[in-house]
This record gives C-alpha cells, sequence and structure tokens, in this order.
C-alpha cells in the first residue's frame, strides 16, 4: 500500500506542486526564524531538508515519493527489509509529504495510511521469522511475549474505522440513510464509478435498501466482534469485512483505501487459519477431558447465540419482512434519531470499557508468556521488549480515545485529562485520527458535475474533458484504483458547493489559460489529446450540470445529463438595443460617464426652474391649492385676496408651492 500511494502521488507531482502546478509547494514551508529542532517538531517534514541537497520544496517531495516507493518495492521483495526502521522511514517520508499537500492530501485515507504504518512500526519482527516452527497451540515457537500487543492495536484501529464510520451515517440525520435508500444514489454519485456500478445501480431497489441494512450490520454491529474471546466469532467478522470491502472494490474507485483496509482485517486472523501445510486440516482428533468438552459446548452456544442475537436485532430494527408473491424483502427503519442518538450515549462508554478490557487481558497474556521463556539471557531480552512495546502500545490506545469519542460528544467530555494532553502533544503526527466514511449521501437530485469549456473567441466553446471523471457520456466509467487522480476527486468535492468552497480552481482555470504542461498533464496525460495543445485558450469558463446513469436500453451511452440554464442568443429588439446602449457607451470611462449624468442632473433642474413661473401661473394645482386655503377664516382670507390682488408675485408663491413639495 505504501509503494501505491507513494507512486501515484510521485506522477502528480509536478502538476500539483511544482512551480507551475496549482498549489506550489514552495509557498507551504517558511523559516520563522525558529530553531531547527523546534522547527522540525512543529512541521514536521523531511523537506525542510531539501535547500542543503540543492533541491526546491517540489523536488524534495520528488525524492521523497521515489525514496518510498523503491524502499516498499524493496519491502515487498526481500524479506530482510521488512524492519521496523524501514517502516519508520517509510511513515516519516509520507507525513512529510502530508505536510506540503495542503488539499490534495486532506483525505481520510492518506491519515489512515499514516496511523497503520506508525503501528506497523511495532509489528514488524526485529529478526527475520522464516526458520520459526509452528507450536501445537497455533502460535510459532519462536514468538516473543510481546508480538501480540501490535496486532491488538491494528484491531482497535479496525473497530474504531468501521463503528465510527457506520455511526455517522445516522448520527448526520442524512434522510438517504434513514430512508435505507442511499444506495440507490450512491454508485451514480460516487466520485469515480466503475463499470461494475452501473450494473449495481439498476438492481431492483428493495435490494438496495436491504443493501444498506446489511452495511449497518457489518460497519455497527460487528466491530465488537473483534475482541470476542470465541476464535470462530473473529473469524466470522473478518469474512464479513473482507466482504464489504471487496464490494466497495468491484464498484468504486477508491484507490488505496480498501486495500488497507483488507490489511487490517487480517489483524483478526491467526497462525493455525493461515497455515497451508499439507495435512494440516485433516489431524486425528484426539480425546479430550470433559472439563474442554464442556468449555467448548458453551463456546458453541454462546456463538450461536450471537448470531441469533444478530439476526434478531437486525428484523426487529428494521423491520424486515418477506414478501413472498412479489418475491422481495421490504425493510424499514422502525427507530428514531433520539432513540439512536441515547442507544450511542449509552452503549460508546462502554465500548471504551470494552477496549480496556481486551488490552488489559492481552497485556496479562504477554506476561504469562514471559514467564514461559527459558534461559535467564533471554527472558532479560523479552522484558526489555514486552515493557518498550507494552508502553507503547498503552500510550497509543490513550491516544486513540480522544478522537474515537468524537462519535458521541457525552463521551468525550468524560474522557480521563490525562488522555487529551497526550493527544494534544502528538496530534500533529497523526498517530491516531478519526475516521466516518460516507457520512452523507450527495447527488440526490442527480450527480453533480463541473465542466469546464475553453474558447479563443468566446463564441466556439471545447469541452476541457479530463482523464478519470465523467465528462463524455459515451465513455464507460474507467477502472484507477490503486491510483487516486487527485485532481479529479478535488472537482467532484467542487462540484458540490460554490467555487469560493475551492480556492484552488481559480489556481487550476489559471493554470489552463497560461497553458502550464505540468497542469495539462493532470487533465490529459497525452497532451496531444488535449484540445488546446497547440495554443492555450483565450476564455476558460465552467459551468455545472447533472449526471445520470443511462438506462438498459440506451445503447452506447453510460451516462445522460441535463444542460445548465444558458444565456439565449442576442435576436430580440430588447437585445440589440440593450447591445446598442453598451456600444455607445463603452468608449466612457466610468468616472466621465459619473460626471455626465451628474451634470446631466444640473442642466435639466435649471431648465425646470427657468420654466417653472409660466408653468405654475397656468397650472390647475395652484388653483386647487388656494381654493382649499380660503376657508379657513373670512378675516384672513379677505386680507389674502387684498394683498393677492395689489401685489401679485409668482415668484414667492413658486417658492412656497416647492417648498411644500420637498
Amino acid at each position: 500500500v505504501f509503494m501505491f500511494a507513494f507512486a501515484s502521488l510521485y506522477t502528480q507531482i509536478p502538476g500539483l506542486y511544482g512551480p507551475e502546478g496549482i498549489l506550489p509547494a514552495r509557498r507551504t514551508l517558511r523559516p520563522q526564524g525558529k530553531g531547527r529542532w523546534q522547527q522540525l517538531w512543529e512541521t514536521p517534514t523531511l523537506l525542510w531538508e531539501a535547500p542543503r541537497l540543492g533541491l526546491d520544496t517540489a523536488q524534495g517531495l520528488e525524492l521523497l515519493s521515489l525514496l518510498g516507493a523503491l524502499l516498499a518495492l524493496g519491502a515487498l521483495l526481500l524479506s530482510p527489509l521488512r524492519h521496523p526502521v524501514i517502516y519508520l522511514l517509510l511513515w516519516a517520508a509520507y507525513l512529510s509529504a502530508c505536510q506540503v499537500g495542503q488539499v490534495f492530501l486532506y483525505f481520510q485515507w492518506d491519515s489512515l495510511l499514516l496511523e497503520t504504518g506508525f503501528l506497523a512500526v511495532l509489528v514488524a519482527p526485529l529478526r527475520p521469522a522464516s526458520h520459526r516452527k509452528e507450536a501445537p497451540q497455533g502460535r510459532q515457537a519462536g514468538a516473543l511475549p510481546h508480538e501480540d500487543l501490535p496486532f491488538w492495536l491494528v484491531r482497535w484501529l479496525l473497530f474504531r474505522l468501521m463503528f465510527a464510520s457506520g455511526v455517522v451515517k445516522l448520527t448526520s440525520r442524512c434522510p438517504a440513510w434513514w430512508g435505507l435508500t442511499a444506495l440507490t444514489y450512491h454508485y451514480e454519485t460516487q466520485c469515480l464509478p466503475t463499470p461494475a456500478a452501473w450494473f449495481a445501480h439498476h438492481l431492483p431497489v428493495w435490494l438496495h435498501k436491504l443493501s444498506v441494512v446489511a452495511t449497518f450490520l457489518i460497519e455497527i454491529a460487528v466491530p465488537p466482534l473483534f475482541f470476542a474471546p470465541i476464535r470462530r466469532l473473529r473469524l466470522a467478522a473478518f469474512y464479513s469485512q473482507v466482504l464489504l470491502q471487496v464490494l466497495i472494490i468491484i464498484t468504486g474507485n477508491y484507490n488505496f483505501f480498501n486495500l488497507m483496509t483488507l490489511v487490517l482485517t487480517t489483524a483478526l486472523l491467526d497462525d493455525q487459519h493461515l497455515a497451508a501445510e499439507p495435512g494440516h486440516g485433516s489431524r486425528k482428533k484426539t480425546a479430550t477431558s470433559w472439563p474442554k468438552a464442556l468449555l467448548a459446548t458453551l463456546s458453541l452456544l454462546l456463538e450461536l447465540a450471537v448470531y441469533g442475537l444478530l439476526a434478531y436485532g437486525t428484523v426487529h430494527y428494521f423491520g424486515l419482512e418477506v414478501d413472498w408473491q412479489q418475491r422481495t424483502i421490504h425493510s424499514r427503519t422502525t427507530f428514531t434519531f433520539h432513540q439512536f442518538s441515547q442507544w450511542l450515549k449509552t452503549l460508546t462508554l462502554p465500548t471504551v470499557w470494552l477496549g480496556v478490557a481486551s488490552l488489559v487481558w492481552e497485556l496479562l497474556s504477554a506476561l504469562w508468556r514471559w514467564t514461559q521463556v527459558r534461559g535467564w539471557l533471554r527472558k532479560l531480552s523479552a522484558v526489555a521488549h514486552l515493557s518498550l512495546v507494552g508502553t507503547a502500545t498503552v500510550a497509543l490506545f490513550l491516544i486513540s480515545l480522544v478522537p474515537y469519542s468524537y462519535v458521541e460528544p457525552g463521551t468525550h467530555g468524560r474522557l480521563w485529562t490525562g488522555a487529551h494532553r497526550l493527544f494534544g502533544a502528538v496530534e500533529h503526527l497523526q498517530l491516531a485520527n478519526s475516521y466516518g466514511l460516507f457520512r452523507r449521501m450527495t447527488g440526490l437530485g442527480g450527480r453533480p458535475e463541473v465542466v469546464l469549456e475553453g474558447s479563443y473567441d468566446g463564441h466556439h466553446w471545447t469541452e476541457i474533458e479530463f482523464m478519470y471523471k465523467p465528462g463524455n457520456l459515451s465513455r464507460p466509467p474507467p477502472v484507477v484504483a490503486p491510483h487516486q487522480p487527485r485532481l479529479d476527486w478535488q472537482m467532484w468535492f467542487a462540484a458540490l458547493g460554490p467555487h469560493t468552497h475551492s480556492p484552488w480552481f481559480t489556481s487550476l482555470v489559471l493554470r489552463l489559460l497560461q497553458g502550464k504542461e505540468p497542469v495539462v498533464r493532470l487533465v490529459q496525460s497525452q497532451v496531444a489529446r488535449y484540445p488546446f495543445h497547440k495554443q492555450p485558450p483565450t476564455y476558460v469558463r465552467a459551468q455545472r450540470y447533472k449526471y445520470w446513469f443511462s438506462q438498459p436500453g440506451e445503447q452506447g451511452q453510460w451516462w445522460r445529463e441535463k444542460s445548465p440554464p444558458r444565456t439565449r442568443s442576442a435576436n430580440s429588439t430588447l437585445a440589440q438595443a440593450l447591445h446598442w446602449t453598451r456600444t455607445q457607451l463603452s468608449p466612457l470611462e466610468a468616472p466621465a460617464l459619473l460626471w455626465g449624468l451628474l451634470m446631466a442632473v444640473g442642466a435639466v433642474r435649471v431648465v425646470q426652474a427657468l420654466l417653472a413661473p409660466c408653468s405654475l401661473r397656468s397650472s390647475p394645482l395652484a388653483q386647487v391649492s388656494g381654493e382649499k386655503r380660503r376657508p379657513a377664516s373670512q378675516k384672513d382670507s379677505g386680507a389674502a385676496s387684498e394683498q393677492a390682488t395689489a401685489a401679485p408675485n409668482p415668484c414667492s408663491s413658486s417658492s412656497r408651492t416647492t417648498r411644500r413639495k420637498k
């Protein structure tokens, strides 16, 4: 997985982080005048040392990616390279890349790879295991006492990942998840669907709803079985998780994420289950004592009780009913959000105590195995390893409790303050992270898709088609996993909201207008297929369309779309008049236009003042206003009429009328 991640990132560095890329990496690392070690601790990246090698930040990132891919490839081929030091270098290299990766490396699978990569440092053996022989109990004869502890941490990480991913689907109050209809939208609205997603999308609705019920069962109800003392329950949990991940791989391009999850599920297995020796499964049964037989019977009864409880809970809480006439299974959510919140508040803290109890059991088991070590020198070496790994295991468990408790705020506030302090001290190292995939279902009214178009004259537009994301309606969805085209992924997020939520988008358009080849290669790796490879476009515009999967009867079409509202052509009389007005006024600068408007207003007012005496004498308004004032009193009326007859003054009358109007 490390090899896939580094190699995939390496191919995209020039277009994403180069000097001519969308988000140049050189802007992310600026010395703050701090000491070398303090600077490295606050921003943990090896790229601080790139200038000492004569490299800029992007070139240093290329070097780290190449070395990371080569180290991971070497570990795949050579057993001696599967060493803690190698995994520590891989983790440090990927953490260094994430520090400058900005929005293109802010995905949950990047955090998951970092957390798992650090656990691999503890899991990897200090010495080769090629000469170990299998013990009768299913363990390796040369296994050290501490070696089960890191695998417990991997199981705990898998539990946090799956349980949180299931819970957030319901705590988000998404109507698609609560209505069990999420998968009727998911296959066509996910970022990069595969051809199989088209076929899955057209499955019956009742099967989609039943699949959602199965998803909740696998992600919420099954994860506590990761710590079950009964081996068969752990194996059942393993195969259920594998089934879910394989189905996701078939129907969606989620890069290395599902492979990473499958790696985590291997912690549920044991050496006996993985043994492939001839005749290993056909050993003769030996007589067992009655206490062991009783224990085996009780284990079987407990196992059957767990399966029965899971089946009953699924039928009860999701109202499963079989319709034999229509050959369907009806399902619906029978609990409310309030009930689920109360259940989550009641359950989250006990799951923490479940983790504590399971970890204590593993520590006691490791201590018991240490007592069985023979030889004082080996005993001393074993206790040193056990002390170191045991302390690291407890510390990482405490750190992980903080992000895990985000699923339920009440539990988060009740955690031990020491765990909060410890998490805050190492949070920037991403040793533990919070997870929650597919929180809300997007595209319920159609898959939003941003389509870029370029033009030389502003009238004739040509679509800029990406290699992987949907664009051409007749092109089948690609299969690109385990590669992650990070620009195509971000284009999917950009389509979900306004462009202000994706500041990098402006930089992308600028680089396309400039014709920068590294960015063009992110869009089309074969530059000759890029429509503007000879000359950059003069204009670039982005429009948001709605995409849906085509219907089975439509030949040669994988998608159908709804165009955005377009501006009508300017052929009407009003449009021509507006165009003529724009043509006449465009030569004027804005200040000249504004001062011209003000001078026009002043000229009109002067003309109005000059014409006012004549207009007011004959104005019926003045006569009416005069008549209305007369009945006030006889004396005043007579005096006023005498004054008006003796000295008519139209200017004073005009001033009074104007004053009233104002």
